[in-house]
């Protein structure tokens, strides 16, 4: 055998979609990317995607989950979890006795959430303070138009929903900068504090209220304009909800268009997926469950995050229905954890570990474990587990790559894995590959996002 067969035969490989796929595959993923596309500009925050889950579930012919009905193979079921977070459910033809299959995704995204008692008036400009959500580097949501997102809930009962810089001829919103003339004591600042926390503040107008001679004319005169579009006072913030998040449009990248740029991939880029995969998957073996959860960005936090429980108490429930215990359930069950993973950047090559990282166009990128350092804070997949995917997606044509998140002491992590693998549940991350993750322009390959679809579908076919 020559050199060249033996390599092929011994070597691992993980070749450029653009050199494996045929033209028909190149154009299903374009295809699939469309719809991603006018999903990410229209649904950004948690609750928009719960919004746009249910309405896309239930034209499917998904039905709102029932606790005490008894389901048969083939039927397809939902819950809504407090407005954030999703669970959708295809019954298999083996109920839920040999356990389940999830694929776990989170629909949130980092951000700049208002704060409770927001609305302030500084030398006759109008500005709402901010608190950061998730991990931000925060002089880089300063300068760039921003959209205001969220609820509204009155004291009446009301909840007004606010949409306000996405759509055409809408206002927008910005957090200012010091000029470069002007910033030389700012450049001295460490880089994570350029911009300091309490100087993302967002500002929103600068007319004042006629000519009175009240003081704080322009915090009036805004006030008197949400009074007036939505009936609110400034109480009503201290029960709302509300985020800053880029206004611009997701787009496509590159002479050639293979690249999608955008904010929220992570990790609407594997929610979509998740969704549109198990939309598909119609007569499964066992039961096949995709979950979109809440607050992953602050550590699965709260009744919508992954370490809270209704995902228990929904695989619970569907056990139930079938006489069966729950534990007995969760213990012969498996998880594709379905989240992103950093893309080899070549501008920065020196974070990565080139053996053992994501690259772009080289499909999704399963990762054994994350944490930090030593493992730590880390699911660890077992090999019994990833020798299962490993098998499942080479057998489908899944286009697959295999990543860590940077080199050992620098990079590292985490996902919703190490919470539900704590389930007893078989758990591995399975997801995109992502440049600038966590910035407000980030960038995907319409590729990696396909193989995202194809391999959640097999994973649940298989």
């Amino acid at each position: 055998m020559h050199a060249k067969e033996l390599k092929e035969k011994l070597f691992n490989n993980f070749p450029n979609g653009y050199k494996k796929f045929e033209e028909s595959e190149i154009k299903a993923a374009d295809d699939y990317s469309a719809g991603y596309i006018d999903f990410l500009n229209n649904y950004r925050t948690e609750r928009e995607c719960a919004f746009w889950a249910e309405n896309i579930l239930k034209a499917n012919g998904f039905k709102a989950f029932d606790p005490t009905a008894v389901y048969k193979a083939g039927d397809k079921v939902y819950k809504i979890q407090r407005g954030k977070a999703v669970m959708a459910a295809v019954i298999g033809s083996e109920g839920l006795k040999n356990g389940v299959k999830i694929a776990a995704a989170h629909i949130d995204s980092p951000r700049l959430d208002i704060k409770p008692n927001p609305l302030y008036e500084s030398d006759e400009m109008a500005y709402l303070k901010t608190h950061y959500y998730g991990g931000i580097k925060k002089y880089q949501w300063t300068a760039i138009p921003l959209a205001l997102h969220g609820v509204i809930c009155k004291t009446d009962g009301e909840t007004i929903t606010v949409n306000i810089g996405s759509d055409a001829g809408d206002p927008q919103f910005v957090v200012t900068d010091l000029l470069p003339h002007l910033s030389q004591e700012q450049m001295k600042r460490n880089a994570s504090q350029i911009v300091k926390a309490e100087e993302l503040n967002l500002l929103i107008g600068s007319a004042s209220f006629k000519d009175d001679e009240e003081s704080e004319l322009v915090k009036l005169n805004i006030l008197n304009i949400l009074y007036e579009k939505y009936g609110i006072t400034e109480r009503d913030f201290l029960s709302a909800e509300l985020c800053a998040l880029p206004a611009w449009e997701v787009r496509e990248i590159g002479f050639d268009r293979s690249l999608i740029g955008g904010y929220g991939h992570d990790d609407k880029v594997c929610a979509y997926p998740a969704i549109t995969a198990l939309l598909e998957c119609n007569e499964p073996k066992q039961t096949c469950i995709s979950v979109l959860v809440d607050k992953e960005e602050i550590g699965s936090e709260g009744n919508t995050g992954m370490q809270g429980e209704f995902l228990r108490y929904f695989i619970a429930d569907l056990a139930k229905a079938e006489g069966l215990e729950a534990r007995d359930v969760i213990r012969k069950s498996t998880c594709i954890s379905a989240d992103v993973n950093a893309g080899f950047d070549p501008t920065f090559p020196d974070v990565f570990e080139k053996n053992n990282c994501a690259f772009v166009n080289k499909g999704i990128c399963v990762t054994k474990y994350t944490g930090s350092g030593g493992k730590y804070s880390s699911n660890d997949a077992s090999a019994e587990f990833m020798a299962y995917i490993k098998k499942i997606f080479d057998d489908n044509g899944v286009l697959w790559q295999i990543g860590e998140l940077g080199k050992t002491d620098l990079g590292g992590g985490g996902t919703v894995a190490k919470y539900i693998s704590k389930l007893d549940i078989e758990t591995v991350d399975v997801g995109v590959p992502v440049l600038s993750m966590h910035s407000p322009f980030e960038t995907i390959s319409k590729l990696d996002l396909y193989c995202a679809h194809k391999g959640f579908k097999v994973y649940f076919e298989n």
